[in-house]
This record gives structure tokens, C-alpha cells and sequence, in this order.
């Protein structure tokens, strides 16, 4: 059968190349097509659009991109009629692929939904939309299918994919020696620097963290880089600092840190699954009328990171939008660095947070529901 499957960022193009693997195991046949990056293209098919010439986020930036936003849903348009897929698979990204789902539908182009938009997070008001363009829904979180059930929509609830990321990764973890000697680190203690898969969050989030960094000169700050972001943009933020800048190499990094500093997204998930106690910031453009927005009228949740909303309380300490200040991580790390209580209750929820996650298989278990639907 015939794939086209859109990812617009990198964690949705790391859960699209797993359920692609899984898809060619459940149907000998599978031919894909996609919007997508580097690991999607490696287990094989058609790279049509690299999602980081999607990546835009927030209202003013995207804003400033809508000529070429519209331009990308266009191309996708006729690029999908043309290879007329037996089934198009969505993963996550909403603004775009709810378009991309209404126009399909029209076209009678079976939609699958892969890792639900966060409607449970945020606009609420998308359920109707998603009942209306999406034929099955699988999702990633337990508490997804009781939210959905509030809106008579049954979906699929099939397991958390970074879950199978993690176990692959584990079978080839570099131990710590080999990992401090492959990247000229030295013996101190490592703080893991996720700013982000996007040039706007590392612009926003890094310069905060290099400022954290100069605070604690007996850690050693490592920056998590992302191939797909120009170097040059790093090196704007770490010139002349002793802050190490490695590509690709997030999961070694965080199985070999004490604490980490992370800008919220799948990351925050993901350190939290290395047992890594952290802490977690956010900034978009628009200042204090964007945060009182959000915080008052918009976010649904007890927080905005993931390891926090899945278990409903507050269990890593969150630095939003006017709350992101030097002051406020700084006091914050130093409980992380050195309150080895502190960092006891944090291992304590993450134990209970991975008790919820379930158990690794998700990708497989999302692939060969498809095929069976696509079957039957």
C-alpha cells in the first residue's frame, strides 16, 4: 500500500521513521511518501519537504511566514492528489496538518491521525474539527482516550513511541568513558542543554542558558545540538564560553548527565525518561499580554511540560514566558545541582510517571493497527 505521512518537526520525524520501520515489517508492500527529515529518509521512500523549512512557531513568527506557510500547503496539496495514497498518516503538527486532513477528506483520501494535536493542552475547540477530517486517531497518552470518549470519539490508544526510541538506544548507549573521550569532555559532572529543535527556541532559550552556565563552574554545560540548525546560530550564543556544542547526540548526552536545563516539548518527556531531574523553560515572542493569555484564557493543563501534565502536578519546576529570568533558573538549579533531597522526590515521580508510560512496542503496536484498518 501507498504512505504519504507528514512530520513538520524533529521529534515527529523520529516517531515517523519508527512507525515507518514497523509499517514495512506489517505490509511487504509499503511505498511512502512524506513531508519529514533525516530518519524518516534513512529507513527509505521520498522526501518531498525537510520539516525545517516548516518549523515556525509562534503567532508572531508565524505571521511572518505565511507566504511561505501557504506555499508549503499548496505544494502538499497537488504532491498528495498526484501520488493518491491509499492512506495519508498526520504526526502531530497541527495548524498545518488539520488543513492538510479538511483538504484530503474532500478528496477522499482515507486520514489517519498519528500522536493527537495536545487539544487536551490547548484549543479545545480543534475535537470538532478532528471528528470531522480524521478517520482513526492514535494516540500516545492514557489519559488521551478518556478525553476523547468526552466527545464520542474512540481512538487508539497504542503506547508512548519514545518508550521504543529509548529501548532501541539502549542496546547501543555509549558507556560514560567512551562518550566523555569520543567529545573532549572532562570529569566534571555534566548539565545537558536542550534548547530546542527550532532556530526561534534556541534564540529564545539558549542565551539564558549560557548565562546559567557562567553561575556553576564546577558542572560542565553541554549543549544538545541539532544537525539541521546552522552552526553559525550556536556559535552566535557560545563564542569564547566554555560550553561544549555536540550534534546528535541528545540520548547519549542525557544518559550521562546529572541535571539538565530543557526547553519545553518532547524533551522535557524524554529527560525525564533518563531519570535526569531538570528543570523546564519556555519563551515565545509577545512578552507579558502573551503570558497572561496563556496562562489565563489558553492553557488548559497544570503546566506546559509534558512529565507535569501526565501526572497532573507539578513534579519538575516550569520558567515560562516573563517567569524565564536568570534569577528564578538560577535558584532553581542550585536545588537541582545540590539538594540531594530535592532530587530524591524528583526520581520518586518520574518512577511513577514511567509506571503510567506502560511498556516499550508502540510503533509496532500503531503499525499493525493500521495496516489491519487499511486491510479490512
Amino acid at each position: 500500500m501507498k504512505y504519504y505521512l507528514i512530520a513538520g518537526e524533529a521529534s515527529g520525524d523520529l516517531h515517523g521513521s519508527n512507525l515507518m520501520k514497523e509499517l514495512k515489517i506489517a505490509d511487504k508492500n509499503a511505498e511512502f511518501r512524506f513531508f519529514g527529515g533525516d530518519l524518516m529518509q534513512d529507513v527509505g521512500g521520498e522526501l518531498v519537504k525537510h520539516y525545517r523549512e516548516m518549523a515556525f512557531m509562534g503567532i508572531v513568527n508565524v505571521v511572518l511566514n505565511l507566504k511561505t506557510i501557504n506555499r508549503n500547503l499548496k505544494f502538499c496539496k497537488s504532491d498528495l492528489l498526484e501520488f493518491n495514497p491509499d492512506v495519508l498518516i498526520l504526526i502531530d503538527y497541527p495548524g498545518f496538518n488539520l488543513r492538510i486532513a479538511e483538504f484530503a477528506k474532500q478528496n477522499n483520501i482515507k486520514v489517519f491521525y498519528y500522536i493527537s494535536p495536545k487539544v487536551w493542552a490547548w484549543k479545545e475547540h480543534r475535537v470538532k474539527k478532528i471528528k470531522e477530517v480524521v478517520d482513526e486517531m492514535f494516540t500516545i497518552f492514557p489519559f488521551e482516550t478518556e478525553f476523547y470518549k468526552k466527545y464520542n470519539f474512540d481512538v487508539h490508544y497504542v503506547g508512548n513511541p519514545l518508550l521504543d526510541s529509548i529501548s532501541e538506544f539502549n542496546k547501543r548507549a555509549l558507556s560514560k568513558n567512551h562518550f566523555v573521550v569520543r567529545n573532549n569532555l572532562d570529569n566534571r559532572e555534566i548539565v545537558a542543554l536542550l534548547a530546542g529543535s527550532r532556530i526561534q527556541e534556541i534564540k529564545n532559550t539558549l542565551p539564558l542558558m549560557v548565562e546559567i552556565s557562567k553561575q556553576f563552574p564546577t558542572f560542565q554545560f553541554v549543549v544538545a545540538g541539532v544537525k539541521s540548525i546552522d552552526i553559525e546560530l550556536y556559535k552566535t550564543y557560545l563564542r569564547d564560553l566554555p560550553v561544549q556544542l555536540i550534534f546528535d547526540q541528545t540520548y547519549d548526552l542525557l544518559n550521562n548527565s546529572h541535571t539538565a536545563l530543557v526547553a519545553s516539548g518532547t524533551a522535557a518527556l524524554e529527560t525525564a525518561l533518563f531519570d535526569v531531574p531538570q528543570t523546564v523553560i519556555y519563551k515565545m515572542e509577545g512578552g507579558w499580554p502573551v503570558d497572561i493569555v496563556m496562562r489565563n484564557f489558553v492553557l488548559k493543563t497544570v503546566g506546559v511540560a509534558l512529565p507535569n501534565i501526565i501526572l497532573n502536578k507539578i513534579i519538575v519546576s516550569e520558567y515560562i514566558q516573563m517567569k524565564m529570568t536568570v534569577k528564578n533558573v538560577k535558584a532553581e538549579m542550585e536545588k537541582l545541582l545540590f539538594n540531594d533531597g530535592y532530587r530524591k522526590k524528583i526520581f520518586e515521580n518520574y518512577k511513577r510517571l514511567k509506571e503510567l508510560m506502560g511498556e516499550p512496542g508502540s510503533s509496532k503496536r500503531a503499525a499493525q493497527k493500521m495496516v489491519e484498518l487499511l486491510k479490512s
